[in-house]
């Protein structure tokens, strides 16, 4: 059985790369987004990716995050898959202490 080996760092990590400017994707659904999301995050929710992802850049990582790091695991396992540069934020928003935007 083949398994998709996928990059993961924590909440702190993304946080220390903010002023990189890097690629923020949040995979949850619209309604959770709009509750609250990292400012540069990126609405693309694991319900819809498979259609969206298509559209978006391939050079550039993209860093993933959801609820708890479930769906952006799940999310990771399907873009390494297809090609994509992806790493999944380890406890999701729930770990999250940095800014957040409604």
């Amino acid at each position: 059985m083949f398994f998709t080996k996928v990059k993961s760092i924590s909440t702190k990590e993304l946080q220390e790369q903010l002023n990189n400017q890097p690629t923020i994707v949040d995979v949850r659904e619209d309604f959770e987004y709009q509750g609250g999301h990292i400012p540069s995050a990126v609405n693309l929710p694991l319900s819809t990716l498979d259609q969206q992802a298509g559209n978006q850049k391939l050079h550039e990582p993209w860093y993933l995050i959801c609820r708890s790091g479930a769906r952006s695991m799940r999310a990771a396992k399907y873009l390494t898959k297809a090609g994509y540069d992806v790493i999944n934020v380890k406890g999701g928003m729930n770990a999250w202490n940095g800014p957040v935007q409604n």
